[in-house]
């Protein structure tokens, strides 16, 4: 789909049904060049992102199919070490192909990776770490090249910054490592720790599970297995986030509860309320929403930080949700210095939002918001989009929406199920 119009202010209710999770399968595809045997995958979307990675393990040399959200990949005979220049583009997980091609051919030559442009995103993690394990670096000229010509050697490391994709490189690296690899600081998101179960059902040894201190005891070899990736809750947060602007009620399937404690103690602060069972969320329809102060009758601060704080992927679309609750909220970006750029497009559909810095905003509500035409800059700012345009008055045009089927599994076959006026151009 390239772009969807939509009319706002219709009537919402109904189920929807939660995907694989999108930041979890992406690494698990690299992983899958660790061994020579046979891997699959269940419950992977079928977004534009996991096709990059499935085209890039096949330029390596790996046979893949992807039927029926399963994968399944074998990596018996790699034909090269070099990922092209454009597929390295399209996704930024392309840089998680080091590892494996380095523990399987001692080598590797790749270019920065793309993805979304929300800020600065450093890849120093990935250096100190690789380089600590043994690889020699040269990333002064473009492509990258890595060589480890010997087995990685075990190390302690600690890690500046909680970096999700820095600790998953870490993780493939060090599972075959000689020795035992602590990596300090990790990220602790429910994608790395499902990446880390599918690594011990391979054959891996990984203490430290959920925690922000993993423990690998590296072993020889790692076999072939089967898994199923665990659900989306950033695609379940944006349906919350959905319910929250449009006073929908709406059941939200195939969840894990525990992935939600925090998400629902921000959108009580927003005055949504939701019942979290073990494997679903439901929301009643037509609540009002009430800002909750603070202590002390001050203004409620919603900011992001690694798990188990609240997500920076789920900042965009709370801060729609926001624009539709009574009462003022200050949002403050910590991670991404551009994510929150795209409330310029809030503020001209009508929405009471001031810019104090690139980081940080301040909404006030409600906010009779207007049908427009407009981009979707990223992924989670299109789906915030998408979600201000069924909140808004009239009809919208919101373009450039491939970049939300990056993330998000047939989004307008979901929406059309639960009775929202969507359809592509």
């Amino acid at each position: 789909m390239n772009s969807c119009i939509i009319e706002g202010r219709q009537p919402l209710k109904g189920s929807l049904r939660v995907s694989g999770n999108k930041n979890a399968v992406l690494p698990m595809i690299a992983a899958c060049l660790l061994t020579d045997e046979k891997m699959t995958l269940h419950n992977v979307p079928k977004i534009l992102d996991v096709e990059v990675m499935l085209i890039i393990a096949e330029t390596l040399g790996a046979d893949v199919s992807f039927n029926a959200n399963t994968v399944t990949i074998q990596a018996g005979n790699l034909k090269t070490t070099h990922i092209p220049r454009d597929l390295c583009n399209r996704v930024r997980t392309s840089l998680l192909f080091a590892a494996p091609l380095l523990v399987r051919c001692g080598d590797v030559s790749l270019w920065p990776p793309g993805g979304d442009v929300i800020g600065r995103r450093r890849l120093d993690g990935h250096f100190y770490g690789l380089k600590s394990l043994g690889a020699t670096i040269k990333s002064e000229d473009l492509p990258f090249h890595m060589s480890a010509p010997e087995r990685f050697r075990g190390r302690d490391l600690f890690l500046d910054e909680a970096s999700v994709t820095a600790t998953e490189q870490l993780l493939l690296a060090a599972v075959t490592a000689q020795g035992e690899t602590i990596i300090r600081n990790a990220a602790s998101e429910p994608h790395v720790t499902d990446l880390a179960e599918m690594l011990i059902k391979m054959g891996a040894e990984i203490t430290g599970l959920g925690s922000n201190t993993l423990t690998i005891q590296g072993v020889e070899k790692l076999h072939g297995t089967e898994h199923s990736v665990v659900s989306d809750h950033i695609e379940a947060g944006s349906y919350i986030a959905l319910a929250a602007a449009t006073g929908s009620e709406l059941e939200i399937t195939g969840v894990v509860s525990r992935h939600f404690w925090m998400t629902r103690r921000i959108f009580e602060r927003l005055g949504l309320h939701f019942e979290l069972e073990p494997d679903r969320i439901v929301i009643p329809g037509g609540q009002q929403m009430v800002i909750k102060k603070d202590f002390g009758n001050a203004v409620p601060i919603i900011s992001d930080g690694p798990w188990p704080q609240y997500p920076s992927d789920m900042m965009s679309c709370t801060i729609v949700a926001a624009t539709q609750a009574e009462g003022t909220v200050l949002f403050f970006e910590k991670m991404f210095e551009s994510r929150i750029y795209f409330v310029d497009r809030l503020i001209s559909m009508g929405a009471n939002i001031i810019v104090c810095d690139p980081h940080r905003a301040v909404i006030s509500g409600p906010a009779k918001l207007r049908g427009m035409t407009l981009p979707s800059p990223d992924i989670r700012a299109g789906m915030a989009m998408l979600i201000a345009a069924f909140a808004a008055h009239g009809r919208s045009h919101i373009m450039n929406t491939d970049m939300i089927a990056r993330g998000y599994e047939d989004l307008v076959g979901k929406l059309q199920g639960i009775g929202a006026a969507i359809e592509t151009d």
